[in-house]
């Protein structure tokens, strides 16, 4: 598994991540806690979110395959909830572990 993460800067990351958990809890597994949030996709893929005052961290766990496509998601999903603010995302990736 790898992964990939980005910070973005925004007063609301609290109430993005509550939002974008109670949205997917209808089809998949969540966690919620005040400024922190998991979603479990499945097939081993997990985004996490936490938030402070200042920023949004957003980190996903997959085969590194399936990046784009969360990336994707996760903005997507994010720009509509965001629709008065801009968000700037920079994703990085680290390599993927492998077990033995």
């Amino acid at each position: 598994m790898a992964t990939s993460q980005s910070t973005v800067s925004t007063e609301n990351g609290a109430s993005y991540l509550r939002r974008l958990c109670k949205h997917w809890s209808h089809k998949f597994e969540t966690e919620l806690q005040e400024n922190s949030g998991r979603v479990h996709f499945g097939e081993g893929e997990l985004i996490e979110f936490s938030a402070d005052s200042e920023a949004l961290t957003v980190t996903i766990t997959a085969d590194s395959g399936a990046f784009d496509k969360l990336e994707h998601v996760i903005v997507a999903h994010l720009e509509r909830f965001a629709a008065k603010e801009t968000l700037e995302f920079t994703w990085a990736r680290t390599e993927e572990v492998s077990s033995r």
